[in-house]
């Protein structure tokens, strides 16, 4: 009988995730059917019970509700437990395994689509909330040089910094103390929802430096824009949708996609 998966969030409509998981069944030859589901913000949980009363596998989970998806995950993996939040779910009986593949999506697309190393990396994370969390474990299992992070407010890019430093080498500052150029810088913030630009120095960019927006959007974003005046490597954040995505069919599946014709598909 064909697996039924969805991705749950409000709002969902605009989500791109049934295309890309249909076209990683058609090219795996799994028998799922995947669609969006809209959850009222109020009743995520209700929600989620219902789906798989209903006979549902497995839940990619977007905002507002993956810290209430972490919260109804009985068993976590070590990813879901750095970042706090978990944007995959997969029912096994009683068991609801909860993971988060957004940093192993970013990885991937950095390292493998890319080609840039992270190993020996100077990497500048800009933001300090959920979504920098969710990201921070697999960066730096990379074994960077050093993983910095910035923020607006300082105590929070140092709570960050401090949660993650028995991983690797770690540091962090407000936005008007950064000094020198990164690798990679990753802008974590939601100043690409609104099209601003985090207050960062012209100097963290240099010729070869990839900045890398985790908001996806038509057109390049003024972090993206910013970055690129100053000679830097761009990219948003749909190479890291569909890795993210493909770690999930994964997760749930046993069997990994190639994303390569994901990205031919959409043109990218």
């Amino acid at each position: 009988m064909r697996a039924h998966y969805a991705v749950v969030g409000n709002p969902i409509a605009h989500s791109k995730s049934p295309e890309i998981h249909t076209l990683f069944a058609s090219q795996t030859g799994e028998d799922i059917e995947y669609t969006r589901l809209l959850a009222p913000i109020d009743d995520f949980a209700g929600t989620v019970k219902r789906f798989v009363a209903e006979g549902g596998k497995g839940l990619n989970v977007t905002v507002p509700f993956k810290f209430e998806a972490f919260a109804f995950a009985t068993e976590k993996t070590e990813r879901a437990l750095s970042a706090g939040a978990v944007n995959t779910l997969r029912f096994d009986g009683d068991t609801v395994l909860g993971d988060n593949t957004d940093g192993a999506g970013l990885v991937a697309d950095i390292t493998q689509n890319l080609g840039v190393s992270l190993t020996g990396a100077r990497i500048l994370m800009l933001g300090a909330g959920g979504a920098a969390y969710g990201v921070m474990l697999p960066l730096l299992k990379q074994n960077p040089a050093m993983l910095y992070v910035a923020n607006r407010t300082p105590e929070k890019a140092a709570a960050l910094a401090v949660a993650f430093s028995s991983y690797g080498k770690t540091a962090s500052s407000g936005y008007d103390t950064l000094e020198g150029q990164y690798d990679v810088v990753i802008n974590a913030t939601s100043a690409g929802l609104t099209d601003s630009m985090p207050a960062v120095p012209a100097g963290v960019f240099g010729q070869g430096t990839l900045a890398l927006d985790m908001v996806y959007a038509d057109k390049p974003t003024a972090f993206m824009c910013f970055a690129a005046e100053k000679g830097a490597r761009i990219r948003d954040g749909f190479g890291m949708l569909v890795e993210q995505a493909a770690e999930s069919f994964f997760v749930w599946r046993g069997v990994r996609p190639d994303t390569a014709p994901v990205f031919a598909h959409f043109g990218r």
